[in-house]
């Protein structure tokens, strides 16, 4: 049985010995083949070179700018899951740490979004939530202020630097960048 054979033949296998004469099976031009820069000594080939084709990488189209690497990135928390949890069955606060606490979210390395999704066949929210975190959706903001709470909106490090207050009701960045204020000089 080959299992039985190759256990009595040992676990290794004798290293290939090249340039031996020509008595080894190998010698000669040992395993090098004929000529040229790689039979020669201190040859070296990148792993990518594809024998002066135009390389695979080189042969891709390139793509332009992304902001992926900007992008803001949230925890989301349904409404629904925050008045079925325990913890806001009678109403209260909902900030970042009341969440965490709660177990909706993980820690405050993102920004918390609200979405105003209930259950199914629920229209309105039945208990007063006090919400403060960085961003709400219009629908949210809507059943919250219809169930007697509030909502405050501290805004996205990005809602900051452009001047975006939240709460005023007015989207619009005040801190415009300096290159939206050249375009808007020149062409006016």
């Amino acid at each position: 049985m080959i299992h039985e054979i190759t256990e009595q033949a040992g676990k290794y296998k004798a290293r290939k010995r090249v340039g031996r004469g020509p008595g080894s099976g190998r010698g000669k031009t040992s395993t090098r083949g004929q000529k040229g820069a790689g039979s020669r000594a201190g040859h070296f080939t990148r792993y990518q070179f594809e024998g002066g084709q135009m390389p695979f990488f080189r042969r891709l189209p390139r793509w332009g700018f992304t902001n992926a690497e900007f992008k803001t990135h949230y925890w989301i928390v349904n409404l629904r899951d925050i008045a079925a949890h325990p913890e806001f069955v009678k109403g209260g606060e909902v900030t970042p740490d009341t969440l965490i606490h709660a177990g909706l979210i993980r820690d405050t390395t993102r920004d918390v979004k609200v979405l105003g999704s209930l259950g199914e066949g629920q229209s309105e929210l039945k208990v007063k939530l006090d919400v403060k975190v960085s961003r709400v959706t219009g629908p949210a903001k809507k059943l919250i202020e219809g169930a007697g709470g509030s909502v405050e909106e501290s805004g996205t490090r990005r809602d900051r630097i452009r001047g975006v207050d939240r709460n005023a009701g007015d989207p619009t960045p005040k801190n415009l960048t300096k290159k939206l204020k050249r375009y808007r000089k020149s062409h006016s």
